[in-house]
């Protein structure tokens, strides 16, 4: 039997009234450094997001810390696993939002939008349409490049560039959407739910956000209805819907997910280039490269 440890991967949020964000990041700090994991937490006046990895025994330690305060007691977090550590630091970061969308009147903790489990997702795919008959349209809040890693079969996606730009576009688009049921859709839950509550807001009347994002679904349905991998924010670079590693890797330079193939190319230079890569971009990079939460 193998002795190499496995790291347990959890990503997690919550929307709540945090007001202690400051006062509280030296004691996260401190648990988590004691703990040994790395990973990246935001706190912000709306609540949590942390992606955190560590063994067993001391993730499990950390959520017993972290659900003793009586805001976080429900936190549900998914897990994956890794052969080693995909973080290389531990970074607690202050925050005016935990997903920057430029609407701090969004609360969602004083009402969610609609979810709708993976399996009911499932099968509302299967049959075509949802419960009430209506046409089901799966709509990506993710940035363009990770969208390009996977997504769900026939898929809207804007191309935006960081999640901040999701407004605007939604708007212009709201017509199209008329008497559809509108999934949003994202990695772990945070984008979808933000982008579900805006448009509730702004008149549509039959939205939902997928509980629990892309990695709920992986977890429970595998890849129905979904084509490729789901672009994380970590060294993994991208897992398929077993929730494993795959071989693809991120460009330093332009941020572009690479295939195994494409790294046969003798374009791709470790830090430098890829083929993606526009001309004026290959050029000597630093190799230094941070992974955290994203923060559009």
């Amino acid at each position: 039997m193998s002795s190499t440890p496995i790291y347990v991967n959890i990503a997690a949020y919550k929307f709540i009234t945090f007001d202690d964000t400051a006062d509280k990041r030296a004691e996260f700090l401190t648990t988590c450094t004691q703990l040994q994991l790395k990973g990246t937490i935001l706190l912000s006046p709306e609540g949590i997001n942390l992606f955190l990895a560590g063994l067993r025994e001391q993730i499990d330690q950390f959520l017993t810390w972290l659900r003793a305060d009586a805001r976080f007691s429900d936190l549900e977090v998914k897990e994956s696993y890794s052969k080693n550590q995909p973080f290389t630091r531990m970074l607690v970061k202050l925050k005016a939002e935990i997903i920057t969308m430029k609407h701090p009147l969004i609360k969602p903790e004083l009402g969610r939008a609609p979810s709708v489990p993976p399996k009911t997702l499932k099968r509302w795919l299967d049959q075509g349409h949802d419960d009430n008959g209506r046409e089901v349209v799966m709509l990506d809040t993710r940035n363009g490049f990770e969208v390009d890693v996977g997504t769900f079969d026939n898929t809207i996606d804007y191309r935006i560039d960081k999640f901040s730009e999701f407004p605007e576009v939604i708007a212009t688009h709201k017509d199209a959407l008329a008497d559809k049921t509108v999934v949003t859709f994202c990695t772990g839950g945070i984008r979808c739910e933000k982008a579900a509550i805006h448009m509730q807001e702004i008149g549509f009347d039959s939205v939902y956000q997928l509980d629990g994002g892309i990695l709920k679904y992986f977890e429970e349905c595998g890849g129905a209805h979904y084509k490729g991998d789901c672009f994380v924010f970590d060294y993994r670079t991208a897992l398929n819907p077993q929730l494993q590693e795959t071989a693809a890797v991120q460009c330093f330079v332009c941020r572009t997910v690479v295939t195994p193939r494409e790294q046969l190319s003798p374009e791709y230079v470790v830090g430098q280039s890829c083929p993606h890569c526009p001309p004026k971009k290959i050029s000597q990079k630093s190799l230094a490269v941070k992974y955290t939460i994203p923060a559009e």
